[in-house]
């Protein structure tokens, strides 16, 4: 049966998202134990997750059998409460890819056009191309989102600005100050989107919140994923203003966030200790990588988030040589960055074990 021919022209073009490869995929296919692979790739914390996170969740998973709160009620007060806004002010979706996906659903439609920096979070481009729209891709400027070119791309057909700070796959971020003064300057037409899933990492993030009051048309984005440790669970969420708040909720589906998961979050913001000591570990970690990577002569940019763009030559050699030796980290040809590998801040063993077969090869 040819179901090409039944499916929209669009999704036959549509590019596939590329995760790294599973501890058990690699154990698999290259026949080694999967206790000595060591998965640098995906920007997961190598702490866990949070050990407030964990028991909330085993309680929650005792009643299995109930759906879950289709409205995230006490994970939205419990965001409320954490960040100084109101509960009406958070979407909280299937991790933040989902919020993306969601904003797609709510702004895009063909001949729409969405601008974002590349190389970037290459998500915001697979939503762009499933709507039907033009991905407008604005060359990073020193690695970092050049603002002033990217407000200059904007043109009537524009819906939605992305912009990732720190940025995935590079960790480099822009300041407040520039955020905000391209927030201000954006025309009425579009909603900017700023990716914030790495903000746990930086010394001070930027405080976007005073822009949504002021009534700016933006969205922020964060994740339980990457500091909390929950990227098993999917769960993620926005904040920004009421309005939009509730269009986004209109195209959500039903209980899109399990129970599980919502219950972990909630305990997690309580975790702060165990946030702020991922994010002391991982700006240690980050320190020690890039210090191997200089006593190597690797060329690497340097980053606030927890991972690090490593210039290595053939990536996808260097990359496939890790791999048989039980590392796994992020070759980046798929973002146009064929000479480098992405490699996220392990624990100092597995950044030590790391540099240790970087060397060899």
């Amino acid at each position: 049966m040819n179901y090409e021919s039944l499916a929209r022209p669009s999704v036959l073009t549509q590019p596939v998202y590329e995760p790294g490869k599973p501890i058990e995929y690699v154990a698999r296919e290259l026949g080694l134990d999967p206790a000595g692979i060591i998965k640098l790739a995906s920007n997961e914390n190598p702490f866990g997750p949070s050990p407030r996170a964990v028991a909330a969740a085993t309680r929650a998973l005792a009643h299995g059998e109930l759906y879950p709160d289709g409205g995230c009620y006490e994970l939205r007060h419990k965001l409320a409460a954490f960040h100084g806004m109101d509960a009406g002010e958070f979407v909280v979706g299937n991790g933040s890819n989902e919020i993306i996906e969601l904003l797609g659903h709510a702004f895009l439609s063909p001949g729409n056009e969405v601008v974002m920096g590349g190389p970037a979070f290459v998500v915001y481009r697979l939503v762009t191309l499933l709507f039907g729209a033009k991905a407008v891709e604005v060359p990073l400027r020193e690695w970092r989102h050049d603002l002033t070119a990217m407000a200059a791309a904007i043109t009537p057909q524009t819906k939605l600005v992305m912009v990732c700070s720190p940025n995935n796959p590079t960790g480099t971020a822009n300041t407040a100050e520039e955020l905000t003064t391209f927030v201000r300057s954006l025309p009425d037409h579009v909603i900017g989107v700023i990716d914030e899933a790495y903000a746990e990492y930086q010394e001070m993030a930027p405080d976007l919140k005073p822009l949504i009051r002021e009534g700016r048309k933006i969205v922020c984005l964060r994740t339980f994923s990457k500091i909390y440790g929950l990227a098993s669970l999917r769960i993620g969420y926005g904040y920004a203003g009421v309005a939009l708040c509730s269009l986004l909720n209109r195209v959500r589906q039903p209980f899109n966030v399990n129970a599980i998961g919502q219950a972990a979050a909630v305990a997690a913001l309580d975790d702060r200790e165990f946030a702020a000591s991922c994010a002391r570990e991982t700006r240690a970690g980050r320190v020690q990588l890039e210090q191997g990577c200089r006593d190597l002569g690797l060329e690497y940019v340097p980053s606030e988030a927890n991972f690090l763009l490593v210039r290595v030559g053939d990536g996808q050699r260097v990359f496939d040589s890790l791999q048989r030796r039980g590392v796994i980290v992020r070759p980046l040809k798929s973002y146009g960055l064929p000479e480098w590998l992405r490699v996220t801040v392990g624990s100092l063993a597995q950044n030590e074990r790391m540099l240790s077969e970087l060397r060899q090869i």
